[in-house]
C-alpha cells in the first residue's frame, strides 16, 4: 500500500518511522523547511527508548505532491488541517483512504471537504512522540491506536488499515465504538494540555499537585456532559483513572505535551479551540456551560497574546 503522513511532526514522523521499519512505502509531507531539509540530508533520526536509530524516508513539501496515495493519514495540527489538505489535492485519488488521527473534536467537517465520506476513517491513538530538532525524533512509551470508517457498509477498508497500522507495531485495531475513544482521548488532553502549557510543566510535575483531581474531575465532567448530548455515555470514573495513570514515571509522566511543546518552547498557537474550546462552544449550543473548559481556553489564548505566539 502506497502510503502518506500528512503532517510530519512528532506523531508523523513516529507513524512514518514505524511503516518504514515494517517495510511499507511511505513518504512524509510536511512544510516547515528545516525539517524536511534535515531529513533529506541526514534520514530522520530517531531516539527510541534511548535507542538511537537513523532511516532513510521520502519526504515532501505540499507544493509537491504530485501523485495519488492509496492511503493517507493526518497528523498536522488542527489549524492546519484545511490548509494541508488543499495543498495536497494531487495526493487525494478516487479511491484513496484519509485517516485522521488529529487531537480533538470537529475534523470531520474539513475532511469531508476534500474526499468522499466513504473514503474517510476516524481513529484515535494514545501514543506519544516530542522532536528534539530538526529531523530528530523522540519516541517512548507504549501505546495503541483505534479506527473506524464514517460510513456504515465500509468496515473491510477500515479493517484493511487497521491491520496494516498493526503490523507495523502500532497496536492498531478496528473498533465500531471509535467515538467513544476520541471523545475519552479529547477529556485527557482537554484535562492535561492546556494546564500543562499553563503552568509550564511536564505531565507528572502536574499530576502531582493537590489541585489536579479536582481539575481533572470536573473538566471530565463537562466532556462527559457534552457526550452525551450526542448519545456518547463516558465512564467518569474511568476516565479519571485513565487520565490519572500516565502522570507516573513509567508511564509518560515526564512528557510535555503537545501544547506545551507548540506554545512554550515554539512560540506557535495551539489547537486549545479544538479541545476545552471545542466543549465550551458546543455546551453553550446544548444550552448549558462548561466553565472549567471555558477558563481554560481563554487563559491559553492569553498566554498565547503574552507571548506573541504565531
Amino acid at each position: 500500500m502506497k502510503i502518506a503522513i500528512a503532517g510530519a511532526g512528532a506523531m508523523g514522523s513516529r507513524f512514518g518511522y514505524q511503516l518504514k521499519k515494517a517495510g511499507q512505502d511511505v513518504t512524509l509531507i510536511d512544510p516547515w523547511t528545516d525539517h524536511v531539509e534535515a531529513i533529506r540530508e541526514h534520514g530522520l533520526q530517531v531516539d527510541y527508548d534511548g535507542q538511537l536509530d537513523s532511516v532513510e524516508i521520502p519526504i515532501l513539501y505540499p507544493q509537491e505532491v504530485t501523485e495519488s496515495y492509496d492511503l493517507v493519514v493526518c497528523f498536522t495540527k488542527a489549524l492546519g488541517l484545511d490548509a494541508m489538505l488543499a495543498n495536497i489535492k494531487p495526493a487525494l485519488g478516487e479511491h484513496t483512504r484519509v485517516l485522521c488521527l488529529l487531537n480533538g473534536l470537529g475534523h470531520e467537517k474539513t475532511v469531508e471537504k476534500y474526499v468522499p465520506a466513504e473514503n474517510f476513517l476516524i481513529g484515535n491513538t494514545i501514543w506519544t512522540a516530542g522532536l528534539d530538532g530538526p529531523g530528530k525524533a523522540h519516541l517512548y512509551g507504549s501505546g495503541s491506536l483505534a479506527l473506524q470508517n464514517v460510513v456504515p457498509g465500509h468496515e473491510e477498508q477500515a479493517k484493511e488499515v487497521a491491520e496494516l497500522l498493526d503490523q507495523a507495531g502500532l497496536n492498531a485495531t478496528f473498533d465500531a465504538n471509535v467515538r467513544y475513544s476520541i471523545y475519552r482521548k479529547a477529556a485527557l488532553n482537554g484535562c492535561v494540555n492546556g494546564v500543562c502549557a499553563l503552568l509550564d510543566c511536564n505531565l507528572g510535575s502536574f499530576g502531582s499537585t493537590d489541585s489536579a483531581p479536582v481539575i481533572i474531575r470536573e473538566v471530565v465532567s463537562e466532556f462527559a456532559a457534552v457526550a452525551a448530548q450526542e448519545g456518547i455515555i463516558l465512564d467518569q470514573p474511568e476516565v479519571v483513572s485513565y487520565v490519572e495513570s500516565i502522570f507516573s514515571p513509567d508511564s509518560i509522566g515526564e512528557h510535555f505535551p503537545s501544547l506545551h511543546q507548540d506554545l512554550v518552547q515554539k512560540g506557535r498557537l495551539t489547537e486549545i479551540d479544538f479541545i476545552n474550546g471545542a466543549i465550551a462552544r458546543q455546551a453553550v449550543e446544548y444550552g448549558f456551560r462548561a466553565p472549567y473548559c471555558e477558563l481554560i481556553t481563554l487563559l491559553v489564548h492569553s498566554k498565547e497574546q503574552i507571548l506573541g505566539a504565531k
